[in-house]
């Protein structure tokens, strides 16, 4: 643990903590999950993006008590959550951060992971350090992982010339930096072709297609098993499973095949729109929980203690016989759908539904009493 950040919790009460979050992707799920485990909650918020927070979901008391945000910090930008008279602020109240993909993004705009790594004065729940795993342009990157940890993963190809089946090319936004442009080709010839029309589109660079991840395009229902790792308990949870909503391959779904010629020239997108709760066959449970185990090992091995709390594996389950599953991504922090619990993985486990963000404040609760918080932050 990081000295500062171990000097910030020697000083905390902890009859007082408080879960804190970025004000955006899962801050109302870590809220919730706090009061439902008694404790307090706290989020941070970028300016002109707080009324979610101080005004729809604030917590009011008297006759008819509603709502589950106790706190809001309101700051400029999101990024200034590292200046130092915020991170005082925040050790003061006794915060526990639980990073989301929106505090990775907006703070990796302006900073670099080293400085974020080091920045944040407040304790982590997880480990901070695999954060960065999820950027492609990471030396230890999930590839990376994956591959220690034996999980199937699409084939990757290291230039356009060697595409010879149905792939997707993953490139950076030309505008939006923390978005990515995706599209389907299957040839050399394909790849130039639609490439050419998002470069003129503005959706595209050269530079960005030069970095680009190509990988094959696995066909079958896309599932994201949602796992939670306790070191205290030494054991793998499955927390739920869901699949994806994204613009606009939403609106190509839809459309009449007939009329599928007319989009021939309009890009995928495949921006989050939302999530939704999708259960799997019980055969499938099996393979899932051995790629869990086989990853957790291997984060372990990369970066110790490992993953402490929530990952998700975000599969294809490929046609059989046998039915297979192919990783084609990997989320090494709280998951973004909140509608995991709706799914019965954690009600066979704990005997009622356990949304992400309580069992986060659980495990925290557990750690707590029995004086073990160092063993699950960072």
């Amino acid at each position: 643990m990081i000295e500062s950040v171990s000097r910030a919790l020697e000083g905390y009460d902890r009859s007082k903590l408080a879960l804190c979050c970025i004000g955006s992707h899962s801050a109302l799920e870590v809220a919730y999950g706090a009061r439902a485990q008694g404790l307090r909650n706290l989020i941070v918020t970028a300016r002109g993006r707080e009324r979610t927070y101080t005004d729809h979901f604030r917590r009011r008391e008297g006759a008819f008590p509603r709502g589950c945000v106790d706190e809001v910090i309101d700051l400029g930008a999101f990024a200034d959550i590292l200046l130092d008279d915020v991170q005082d602020r925040l050790v003061a109240k006794n915060a526990i951060f639980v990073a989301n993909r929106s505090f990775e993004v907006y703070l990796h705009e302006r900073f670099s992971y080293d400085e974020i790594e080091s920045g944040m004065r407040v304790p982590f729940f997880g480990n901070r350090y695999l954060l960065r795993a999820e950027e492609r342009d990471e030396a230890d990157n999930q590839y990376a992982l994956m591959k220690r940890a034996g999980v199937r993963h699409p084939r990757q190809f290291a230039s356009p010339a060697e595409i010879d089946r149905l792939v997707i090319v993953k490139a950076p936004h030309a505008t939006v930096s923390f978005e990515r442009a995706f599209f389907l080709c299957s040839s050399p010839k394909d790849y130039a072709a639609v490439s050419e029309r998002l470069i003129k589109a503005g959706m595209v660079t050269e530079a960005g297609l030069a970095s680009a991840v190509i990988e094959e395009y696995a066909l079958g229902p896309s599932v994201n098993f949602n796992f939670f790792y306790s070191p205290l308990l030494h054991e793998l949870e499955l927390l739920g499973t869901d699949t994806r909503r994204q613009t606009n391959l939403e609106g190509f779904r839809s459309v009449p095949v007939a009329s599928l010629d007319v989009l021939r020239d309009v890009p995928v997108r495949l921006e989050e729109a939302g999530h939704i709760a999708a259960t799997v066959t019980e055969s499938m449970l099996e393979k899932a929980f051995g790629m869990g185990e086989r990853f957790v090992a291997a984060a372990r091995e990369a970066s110790p203690p490992g993953i402490v709390g929530p990952f998700a594996l975000q599969c294809i389950i490929t046609a059989g016989p046998p039915k297979d599953l192919v990783c084609y991504d990997v989320s090494l922090r709280i998951p973004g759908s909140p509608g995991t619990r709706f799914t019965p993985y954690s009600a066979y486990r704990w005997g009622r539904d356990v949304s992400v963000g309580e069992r986060i404040a659980m495990e925290i609760v557990m750690a707590r009493d029995d004086n073990r918080l160092a063993e699950i932050l960072s």
